[in-house]
C-alpha cells in the first residue's frame, strides 16, 4: 500500500456561506471517497439557516474521505471532505477497504486539555462533529487522572481506571465547580445527555447526606435520564425544526416581541388593475415575462413609498436613530418546501415595470428551486406577501426583521360592489398593512395604505404619480 503524507491531504472546511451563519446542515453529497475532482466541482449541497448552497471544492485531486453523512449539521469552520492533492492523488485511489484493513489502528492517545481528549469511558457518547473517538485508549498516570476527577496534581494519586473505563463524564466547567464545592464526581448521579454531569448535578450532590465512608457503593448501575415521553408514532410525527424554518421561527419571534406592531386593512375594488393586468399579457414588451396581478401591486407599493419615503425606514436600537433609506429592497414573501423565504428585489424603486416583471419571475422562480442565495435574502427594507394566492382574504403579517412595513394581500374574488351608483359584480381585494410604530405613526401608515389602494383603484395613478 503506498503511504500519504499529511501534506498530501487538504481539508475542506464548511464556510461561512451566509454572512455571520455558524452551522450548515449537508443535504446531498455529489462525490465518493475515490472519486476525482476538480478545481471549482460542486461535491456537496448544504442548508443552512437561509438558503440551500452548493460548494465547490477549491482544489484538484481524489476524494480521500467524507468526514459527515448526509443530514449532519456541522459548524463553520469544521473539515468536511479530505482530498489527497498531488503525489498523494494516486494513493488515495487505491480501494478504501484495502487500505483501512492494513493500516494499524492507533493505540489510543492522552488529552492535552482537562475534560478533552479521548475519554476512556465505555459509556456511549454523542459523535463529536469532526471524527468518531478511538474505540479505546490507553489509561491515564494517577496524577493525570485525579486532575480529571477535579482533585488537582496535589490530591492523592488515584488508582488507575481500569481498561472499559468509568470516569465521570463532565464538561470542565461543571468539574470546577465540583472542585470548588468538594464534590467527588465519582459520586454524582448525571441527568444530562449521553450521561454527562450538569451543574445541576453537582448542586444536588452538595445539598443531598453524605454516604456512610464504610457502606460499599451499590452494584447496581446509575440511574439513567428520564427517558422522553414516548408517542404514538402512527398518530403523530415528530419535525426536527432546523435550517431555514429554524431562522424564520426565531426571526419571527423576535420581530414580534421588539417591534410594536399596528395593523390597518382597507378593502378596494382592483377591477381596473385586472384588465390592465390583461392587457399587458397581449403587449410585445412583456411576452415571456410574469405579468400577473402583484406585479401591479409591487408597482403601487413603490409609488406609495416615492409618496410617502419616511415609511422606508429602519430602528437602529443601538444608536437610538431612524434610518431612512433612499433605495427600497422589495422583499417578496415566499414559501418553500424549506419553510418561508423572503428575498428581496434590489433597488426595485429603480426598475420600470417590464424589468420588475422580471426580476419577480426570477426571484420566484430561484425560490421554487431552493436556489435562492443568502445575498438575495440580505438587505430588504419592505416586504409584500401575498397571501391570496391560498384562497386566504387577509391577514396581520409580522414585519421581516429589521424592516418597517409590510403588506399583506388577500384573495382577489367577484364580490357584489357599489359602482357608479349601483350595485355590480367587482373584482376586489383586501389589503392590510402592519408596520412599526417606534418610527411609523397612524398617519403614515394609513397614507401608504390608501395611495397602494388607490393605485390599484385606478391604476393610470402609475402615470400621474410615478
Amino acid at each position: 500500500m503506498t503511504t500519504m503524507t499529511d501534506s498530501s491531504v487538504r481539508e475542506f472546511k464548511m464556510p461561512d456561506v451566509g454572512e455571520g451563519l455558524t452551522e450548515a446542515e449537508i443535504l446531498k453529497w455529489y462525490v465518493q471517497p475515490g472519486d476525482t475532482v476538480t478545481d471549482g466541482q460542486v461535491v456537496c449541497e448544504v442548508e443552512t439557516a437561509k438558503a440551500a448552497v452548493e460548494l465547490p471544492i477549491p482544489y484538484d485531486g481524489v476524494v480521500r474521505e467524507l468526514h459527515f453523512p448526509e443530514g449532519t449539521t456541522v459548524d463553520v469552520g469544521t473539515s468536511i471532505i479530505a482530498v489527497a492533492v498531488g503525489d498523494g492523488a494516486a494513493a488515495a485511489a487505491e480501494p478504501v477497504q484495502e487500505a483501512v484493513a492494513e493500516e494499524p489502528r492507533p493505540e489510543g492517545r492522552q488529552p492535552v486539555l482537562v475534560g478533552y481528549g479521548v475519554s476512556t469511558s465505555s459509556t456511549k457518547r454523542r459523535p463529536r462533529k469532526g471524527a468518531e473517538a478511538p474505540a479505546a485508549a490507553q489509561a491515564p498516570s494517577a496524577a493525570i487522572q485525579a486532575e480529571l476527577n477535579g482533585h488537582g496534581t496535589a490530591a492523592p494519586a488515584a488508582p488507575a481506571a481500569p481498561a472499559t473505563g468509568d470516569r465521570p463524564l463532565a464538561k470542565p466547567p461543571v468539574r470546577k465547580l465540583a472542585k470548588d464545592l468538594g464534590v467527588d464526581l465519582a459520586t454524582v448521579v448525571p441527568s444530562g445527555p449521553d450521561g454527562v454531569i450538569t451543574r445541576e448535578d453537582v448542586h444536588a450532590a452538595v445539598s443531598a447526606p453524605e454516604p456512610a465512608q464504610t457502606a460499599p457503593r451499590p452494584e447496581t448501575p446509575a440511574p439513567s435520564p428520564s427517558a422522553p415521553a414516548s408517542y404514538d408514532t402512527t398518530r403523530e410525527t415528530r419535525i426536527p425544526v432546523k435550517g431555514v424554518r429554524k431562522a424564520t421561527a426565531a426571526a419571527m419571534v423576535g420581530s414580534a416581541f421588539t417591534a410594536p406592531h399596528v395593523t390597518e386593512f382597507v378593502t378596494v375594488d382592483v377591477t381596473r388593475t385586472m384588465k390592465l393586468v390583461e392587457e399587458l399579457k397581449q403587449d410585445k414588451e412583456y411576452t415571456g415575462l410574469r405579468v400577473n396581478p402583484l406585479l401591479l401591486i409591487a408597482k403601487a407599493l413603490l409609488v406609495a413609498i416615492k409618496r410617502n419615503p419616511d415609511i422606508n425606514a429602519s430602528w437602529d436600537e443601538a444608536a437610538q436613530e431612524i434610518v431612512v433609506k433612499h433605495y427600497v429592497n422589495l422583499g417578496i414573501a415566499a414559501a418553500t418546501p424549506r419553510g418561508l423565504i423572503v428575498p428581496n428585489i434590489k433597488d426595485a424603486h429603480a426598475r420600470t415595470l417590464p424589468q420588475l416583471a422580471g426580476s419577480l419571475g426570477e426571484l420566484v422562480s430561484t425560490a421554487r428551486e431552493g436556489k435562492t442565495s443568502p445575498a438575495a435574502m440580505q438587505g430588504g427594507t419592505v416586504t409584500i406577501t401575498n397571501v391570496g394566492v391560498f384562497g386566504v382574504d387577509t391577514g396581520t403579517p409580522i414585519l421581516n426583521p429589521g424592516e418597517s412595513a409590510i403588506l399583506a394581500v388577500g384573495a382577489i374574488k367577484l364580490q357584489p360592489w357599489v359602482h357608479k351608483g349601483k350595485v355590480k359584480p367587482r373584482q376586489v381585494t383586501t389589503l392590510a398593512l402592519s408596520f412599526d410604530h417606534r418610527l411609523v405613526d397612524g398617519e403614515l401608515g394609513s397614507k401608504v395604505l390608501a395611495d397602494v389602494a388607490a393605485v390599484l383603484e385606478q391604476p393610470k395613478r402609475l402615470i400621474s404619480w410615478a
